[in-house]
């Protein structure tokens, strides 16, 4: 019993020899789980973009701002105007780089954000007319999570001339 442990041994040993060094093989559990710790991160190399180069300019005005309730948190309904006719692709984006589809506030629990849309082409009668406050106001809507509420104190909209404050 003992001699074909032991054949068995030197036979696997002659097989590991075979292979190579054992520190460079993957047989060797010291190489298992990595030679070296390293951190690891969800960043983007480069870290997030600092601006968002869409093309989207900040709205002339916010008009106003409230609250809808929501099962799972609270809708952010925004309304602002143009400074003309036609704008589109509407949204509201937060003025510190974050995550695509995470929000937070900041340390203070306030949340900063800037309502932006791209204009109408240039030469055209959009862009050349003037906007009409009752016809061309625009509303935007942002959902706030049920996992933020408890960190937001308040709610900053900006815009390219104005800003309006909406405490929770």
């Amino acid at each position: 019993m003992r001699s074909g442990t032991l054949g068995i041994l030197a036979c696997a040993a002659l097989v590991l020899a075979g292979c190579g060094r054992m520190g460079d093989s993957s047989w060797n559990p010291m190489r298992w789980f990595g030679s070296a710790p390293q951190t690891q991160t969800l960043e983007p190399e480069g870290g997030y973009p600092t601006t968002v180069n869409d093309g989207r300019v900040p709205l002339a005005h916010v008009t106003g701002a409230r609250w809808e309730p929501l099962y799972e948190g609270r809708m952010l309904v925004v309304t602002g105007l143009a400074a003309s006719k036609a704008w589109w692709d509407l949204a509201l984006v937060t003025e510190v780089p974050m995550p695509k589809g995470r929000i937070r506030p900041d340390e203070n629990g306030v949340l900063r954000l800037r309502l932006v849309g791209k204009p109408p082409q240039p030469d055209t009668f959009a862009a050349a007319n003037p906007a009409n406050p009752l016809a061309d106001a625009a509303t935007v809507a942002l959902v706030i999570p049920n996992a933020v509420l408890p960190d937001l104190r308040e709610v900053v909209i900006s815009g390219a001339s104005n800003s309006v404050s909406l405490r929770r």
